[in-house]
């Protein structure tokens, strides 16, 4: 039977469940998609990820660099950044370390998705190393300190907008993941078995 043959509540209730389905694919593939966009182009705040191999041209300018933690809501992680603000050199490689503590009872999983603003400087703000890249597990209680080392592209003081930007903040949302195998395994192992006898 196809939608000619429907009443016209029916097609209309057929359409509308079609509209909302096709609706729900989209909005699915969308983030991805931005994603995708965002760390080729640099648009939207999205960094640069920088091998470390060769010199980088360290310029007599300086520029301020804020962190900032979040977690998504329900996320049961305590996590914050070490130091709030640091101020160096374009071109100077920067370290800054997040704090991140588990305060459950189980292993939690999770990933960290960033963004720089303002979004005109993003592309010129070139991570080395960074927990963002992995995935990370924290143990029941567990405290960990995460580093992220970076630097400033001295390109941006080519840059037509990005050139007036004397303060990048860099920003961080950690969102649960599911667990690798090895750790549900580790965690049901870790969980005492009731051996009572009836």
């Amino acid at each position: 039977m196809g939608l000619r043959d429907l009443s016209g509540p029916a097609r209309t209730a057929a359409l509308a469940g079609g509209l909302v389905a096709s609706m729900g694919a989209l909005s699915f593939a969308a983030v991805p998609l931005y994603d995708w966009f965002c760390r080729v182009t640099g648009y939207g705040g999205e960094t640069n990820v920088a091998s470390g191999e060769g010199a980088v041209e360290v310029l007599d300018k300086t520029i301020k660099v804020r962190f900032d933690a979040n977690v998504e809501r329900d996320f049961p992680w305590a996590f914050k950044p070490e130091t709030r603000e640091m101020e160096l050199k374009i071109g100077e490689t920067g370290l800054a370390f997040y704090r991140a503590h588990n305060p459950t009872d189980r292993p939690i999983a999770g990933t960290a998705s960033y963004n720089v603003a303002p979004f005109s400087a993003g592309y010129y703000f070139s991570k080395i190393a960074c927990f963002c890249f992995e995935l990370q597990v924290l143990q029941p209680g567990e405290t960990v300190m995460m580093p992220v080392t970076f630097y400033v592209d001295p390109e941006i003081v080519d840059d037509i907008e990005a050139k007036y930007v004397h303060t990048i903040t860099l920003s961080y949302t950690f969102h649960e993941t599911e667990l690798p195998e090895e750790d549900v395994v580790d965690a049901a192992a870790a969980v005492p078995q009731d051996r009572s006898v009836n």
